[in-house]
């Protein structure tokens, strides 16, 4: 079996070198992988003499003169013609892009090995292939060699990246264009990788928190509809033809039973069209912002929405500027993350006003949306200069805020559904067992 020498970089990030047995040069890529290493350079080893891979080494042909080794290949017109349309679309689209979590773990991750490499001093373009030749999935790595294709040709890396706006959003080219601006990208895209796996933990946090009584609620409407469905009417048969009277209880589940059965259609056509008509309602603008502002005056629910569009506004807020990011641009980024119609017109006001001459704080405590204390948060990091240290604690005590928020509200959340799914229950067993006793006791 062929031995191969790579070199590259750790699981903590350092460099490292050693050798592999594979049958191929791919093949000791994946095994290094597999040990958390990063391979930037890889070439067989033949009587103690390397034979150069492909990438990053040249090679001599059998003549003797130098060549430079096969490159990964390109992808192919047709598929770089299809990405960029699919680009295009989605420049077109209102509001950006939305990215799936999966892209959002895929980012997070290519930003982390870029980061890594080019602060090791290795070039983008060079870090890129390195990054590409252990990328598995085909979409990513087409993504990604577009990427490097265009850096290649001279385009700064902030636009090469906002040309895939279904993997990078606005929050990303941002940064990456302070980073560029400012001489430290991998400085800036380690805090992008940060910042993201922190977006995820509390989001797979908050998930986990509500997927118990979210499971809890689904089985019990599916038992009471089996129930309802399949048991009460052969119950309610069998005593009809007894010639028993029924008792109310019995008559009502038994009306709902009957309903249910026959009209079950109509329900889902009203369910259908309800849900289509509040689409339609909230995709328009006046739609959306009753909705939003109604959302945030709910009991409980409200007060938890808001200090989690406060925590993410507040973290991306400190993200940007301490990447270089001015501070009217932080806003305009912000707007598209808050995820809220009166959260966001209220960010285009502040921002109008800065731009009028006034600083951030004022405009945020006459706002009415956002609480005073933050307004006096922000004032207080304006006037010692540490806005962006101020404004990552702000995020840090609200983000708190809202996973202890969370926790009582599943808390809170748990005990009703149980009562609920208890009573319904309860009824239904109360309806059928009724007129089975007053049948015995008949006999």
């Amino acid at each position: 079996m062929p031995v191969y020498e790579w070199k590259g970089f750790n699981s903590k990030g350092k460099k490292a070198t050693g050798v592999i047995d594979a049958d191929s040069p791919r093949d000791a890529r994946v095994k290094c992988k597999r040990q958390s290493i990063m391979v930037t350079d890889i070439a067989e080893l033949k009587g103690g003499k390397k034979i150069k891979g492909p990438g990053l080494f040249k090679s001599k042909n059998k003549s003797g003169s130098k060549a430079l080794a096969k490159k990964p290949a390109k992808p192919g017109n047709k598929q770089l013609a299809k990405i960029r349309q699919r680009v295009d679309a989605a420049r077109g689209r209102q509001g950006g892009a939305t990215r799936t979590k999966t892209k959002t773990d895929d980012v997070c991750t290519f930003t982390r090995q870029l980061a890594t490499l080019t602060r090791a001093g290795i070039p983008i373009t060079e870090a890129l292939r390195a990054i590409i030749e252990q990328t598995d999935n085909k979409r990513l790595s087409i993504v990604y060699r577009d990427i490097r294709e265009r850096i290649s040709q001279g385009t700064p890396t902030a636009d090469a990246f906002a040309a895939h706006p279904d993997y990078f959003d606005d929050l990303n080219v941002s940064m990456v264009r302070a980073g560029e601006a400012s001489g430290h990208l991998d400085e800036v895209l380690m805090k992008m990788s940060q910042f993201m796996q922190e977006q995820a933990r509390v989001r797979n946090k908050v998930q986990a928190a509500m997927m118990y009584p979210m499971v809890m609620l689904i089985v019990g409407l599916l038992v009471v509809a089996l129930l309802i469905g399949f048991v009460v009417p052969k119950i309610t048969a069998m005593l009809e033809n007894q010639g028993s009277e029924l008792p109310l209880p019995t008559q009502i589940l038994q009306n709902t039973s009957d309903f249910l059965i026959g009209y079950w259609w109509a329900i889902l056509v009203v369910i259908v069209f309800s849900l289509l008509a509040f689409n339609l309602y909230y995709s328009s603008e006046r739609g959306r912002l009753k909705t939003d502002t109604r959302m945030l005056k709910i009991p409980i629910f409200g007060d938890l929405l808001l200090k989690q569009s406060i925590a993410r506004f507040a973290q991306t807020f400190a993200t940007l500027l301490s990447s270089g990011v001015p501070v009217v641009r932080c806003l305009e980024v912000n707007r598209t993350v808050l995820g809220n119609r009166l959260m966001e017109n209220t960010i285009d006001d502040v921002r109008k006003k800065i731009l009028e001459g006034a600083d951030i704080a004022s405009p945020i405590k006459a706002s009415g949306v956002f609480p005073p204390l933050l307004g006096y948060m922000i004032a207080v990091g304006e006037q010692s200069g540490e806005l962006d240290h101020m404004m990552s604690q702000i995020g840090d005590t609200y983000q708190e805020e809202v996973e202890i928020a969370t926790q009582k509200l599943t808390s809170l959340i748990e005990p009703i559904l149980i009562l609920v799914l208890a009573v319904m229950v309860g009824f239904i067993i109360l309806a059928i067992l009724w007129p089975v006793m007053q049948m015995t006791q008949n006999f």
